[in-house]
């Protein structure tokens, strides 16, 4: 289990009539113990007509958008704070909004983001870029999506493990998945279920061996090599059997199936970022997930990934209206 002391929660828009995030984020602070931020950005342009600043100077201008968004985030503040949580606000301008939230995570030093992912269908979301996206990919922070209202009951969360580390994924990787699945499957006083899907036949079988071995050995072989690859690391977890999903399949299908089985509240994941054609042609099961999968998602990265963005808040975009400058010029 690892420990999670510190929750930064990015708020997207704090006119929203609910906030399922806060609830569930309420629930594992509680539990964890754990202090929570309640962080928004600003990544508006600031257009500078004359209009615009009304007189006012740019700072004021500033000043006074992050006041009434911070009134509005300590009033969402007030109910967990009750519970007897420490929560602090934090609001800031800058952008792009994904870049906001790392930011802000690293100053705080958060051990856990939660952000609220709106769902939407499209036919290939690993070619578009919108923020929820970009956030899983870019942040060494395990990210929790929350796209469930209502609070945790039932508990059970699963976590999916890769033991043959196919397509490059780091070795570590499952140890991280396994380690802060447990953690909040403890926090909710849940149960960790582990699922694997696997080839069917093993890798490297020829049509000669199929042949003279048989279709239903070679498969029964790769599910013990499957088992083999898995059971000693859950044996060390302490997963037991009944909890565990070794199932021949692809991926996607299977763990889609495996948590609508057995009503996962929270299915965790690895991500691995990459980039140009091995991103195209791979894509990456997590981020085709988000679509098709009802429950929350967990999204944990490798100990040693780095996303090299910078710490420092960009501030707000500026850009001069064409009353100063006779054209839209970017100053910022």
């Amino acid at each position: 289990m690892y420990p999670i002391h510190r929750i930064l929660v990015a708020v997207k828009d704090l006119r929203a009539r609910r906030f399922p995030a806060l609830g569930k984020t309420a629930q594992l602070a509680h539990a964890l113990d754990a202090e929570v931020c309640l962080f928004h950005a600003i990544p508006e342009p600031v257009y500078l007509d004359v209009m615009t600043l009304g007189g006012r100077s740019l700072p004021q201008l500033e000043q006074e958008a992050s006041a009434a968004q911070r009134r509005r985030l300590e009033k969402l503040a007030t109910p967990l704070r009750r519970r007897g949580i420490k929560v602090t606000t934090l609001v800031e301008w800058d952008h792009p909004s994904h870049e906001a939230v790392i930011r802000a995570a690293a100053r705080f030093e958060a051990d856990l983001i939660v952000a609220e992912c709106y769902r939407a269908a499209h036919v290939a979301p690993w070619l578009l870029h919108f923020t929820d996206w970009e956030l899983l990919r870019n942040s060494a922070v395990p990210v929790l999506l929350v796209k469930k209202g209502g609070l945790y009951r039932r508990s059970k969360v699963l976590a999916a493990v890769e033991p043959t580390h196919s397509y490059a994924k780091p070795s570590n990787l499952d140890d991280e998945i396994l380690r802060y699945g447990a953690t909040v499957a403890g926090a909710l006083h849940g149960a960790l279920h582990a699922v694997h899907a696997y080839n069917p036949l093993l890798v490297g079988t020829t049509p000669n061996e199929l042949v003279a071995n048989g279709i239903a050995k070679a498969q029964a072989a790769a599910a013990a090599n499957a088992h083999a690859a898995l059971d000693p690391k859950l044996n060390l977890i302490g997963i037991a059997k009944a909890r565990r999903h070794i199932v021949a399949g692809f991926a996607i299908d299977v763990i889609l199936n495996v948590a609508r089985e057995i009503h996962a509240e929270v299915v965790v994941m690895g991500a691995v970022s990459r980039s140009g054609l091995k991103r195209l042609f791979i894509g990456n099961t997590a981020e085709r997930m988000l679509d098709r999968i009802t429950c929350d998602i967990l999204i944990v990265k490798p100990r040693q990934f780095s996303n090299g963005i910078a710490r420092v808040p960009r501030g707000p975009q500026l850009i001069a209206g064409p009353l100063l400058s006779g054209s839209m010029n970017v100053m910022g």
